[in-house]
């Protein structure tokens, strides 16, 4: 495995970092599978992306793992990245896609044999979105995508706004009798606890977190609680694993045991949603107190996604208290404008990425396989009928947050068994089609 950096010698450039394995890589008819990288270390999507590993011997392949700029070691200004709007003016998708044409191109005129090979983009989640924007915007350049988990149409009005937080609901139905039902309970229970200052205090206690609360924090609070049931429901893996954190196999199963009684007076109810938490902060035992701030590994850059979320990826999120388990909340552009003004000083532009890569009207568009699993929340915004024979839908049952890229493991269910073999088929296709086209050139 070699990891490097690319940049140009001319003034205002950065040093992209970027991982090459080329062990089962073959100079003659061989492929180069290219990781088009996410909102985080690359380091860390490399090691969490078995997929790539498990099947270069079979198709030749070199692995190359791309950084987006401004997340992990890829900073354009150094510690200066996230200063201000003049120096994050240049965080946005087209420009990431442009990194990897580049790189490509860097890579194919720099190693002997990698000009005459097809290149093929992977990517989950953000990842899985850039990989098929890339085959869209530069089919010159990739012969092909695999966008795992990627909701493309997570946008405007493509899909109701609630659809994501119905999907992680009915993952926790399915894992236990009450177990939605009790944690709808549980944000009244937490309002009417910390009405009283004694209340937050016991609050604080009960929850074993890291500083005491005030009246103020309880929306933090609450939020905090809800991203930790949503990323339960995107890493709701059938074996033990650790993507955001070191978690048992099926967690949402082990989450609803302490779960199973909604009508419990109220402080019997928290104590029970700590239990629950516990299992996702502290499987490991290692914790000494919750932190109210942290979510997930700190591998994520939640920074730039931030500055993301508040330009081009503006994601309606809204919830009605009736058809999922959390507060009702309405979306509110002019109020999520209002803050992400607040922070970073810009306003979103809710329509642009339908501009940039067209929403539903991609027919024209080739060589792109769309897979998501029934339990991950993100499969409500992403492509899951066939579009045209080329633009192909691969549904995982039983399958949470691109467990299809994830390595092969004895506990896979079948479903990801055929999605890979299914994704692996056509690639293969796509790989003899180039260079059945290249011999056929004069």
């Amino acid at each position: 495995m070699k990891v490097d950096h690319f940049g140009f010698s001319n003034m205002k450039t950065f040093k992209q970092r970027y991982l090459l394995a080329d062990k089962h890589w073959d100079k003659d008819g061989g492929s180069i599978l290219f990781y088009t990288g996410n909102e985080g270390d690359i380091v860390w999507f490399c090691n969490n992306t078995g997929f790539m590993w498990d099947v270069a011997e079979e198709m030749k392949a070199m692995l190359v793992f791309a950084e987006h700029r401004y997340y992990g070691e890829s900073l354009p200004f150094g510690n200066n990245s996230f200063q201000d709007g003049r120096h994050l003016n240049f965080l946005t998708s087209e420009q990431a896609l442009a990194d990897f044409a580049e790189l490509i191109k860097h890579l194919k005129r720099t190693i002997p044999g990698a000009e005459d090979q097809p290149v093929i983009a992977i990517g989950g989640s953000y990842g899985g979105m850039l990989a098929a924007w890339f085959r869209m915007k530069y089919p010159h350049i990739v012969v092909g995508a695999l966008a795992a988990s990627a909701p493309i149409w997570q946008f405007e009005d493509f899909v109701p706004c609630d659809m994501f937080m119905k999907i992680v609901t009915t993952d926790f139905k399915k894992s236990g009798s009450n177990c939605s039902v009790t944690i709808l309970r549980s944000w009244d229970a937490i309002n009417r606890l910390s009405s009283t200052g004694s209340g937050l205090q016991w609050l604080a206690q009960t929850l074993h977190l890291c500083s005491p609360l005030t009246f103020e924090d309880i929306p933090n609070l609450k939020e905090w609680i809800m991203e930790t049931w949503v990323n339960l429901a995107m890493v709701n893996y059938p074996y033990a694993s650790n993507f955001l954190q070191p978690l048992p196999a099926w967690p949402i199963k082990v989450v609803c045991q302490y779960l199973i009684n909604p009508s419990v007076p109220d402080s019997m109810l928290i104590q029970n949603i700590f239990q629950a938490l516990n299992v996702y902060y502290n499987y490991s035992g290692q914790a000494k107190c919750l932190n109210i701030s942290e979510t997930a590994t700190k591998n994520l850059g939640s920074l730039g996604w931030s500055y993301q979320a508040c330009t081009e990826m503006v994601m309606p999120f809204c919830t009605s208290g009736i058809d999922d388990m959390f507060e009702p909340h309405q979306w509110n552009l002019k109020k999520y404008s209002d803050e992400c003004f607040k922070q970073w000083g810009v306003r979103p532009r809710p329509s642009w990425i339908i501009t940039m890569y067209g929403g539903e009207n991609i027919k024209s568009h080739s060589n792109i396989i769309f897979s998501n699993g029934d339990l991950d929340p993100w499969s409500g915004g992403g492509v899951t009928k066939d579009i045209t024979d080329t633009l192909v839908a691969v549904t995982i049952k039983e399958g949470a947050h691109h467990l299809d890229l994830r390595a092969n493991n004895a506990l896979d269910p079948t479903s990801v068994l055929l999605a890979r073999a299914l994704e692996i088929e056509h690639m293969k296709r796509w790989i003899k089609d180039f260079h059945d086209n290249v011999r056929r050139q004069p």
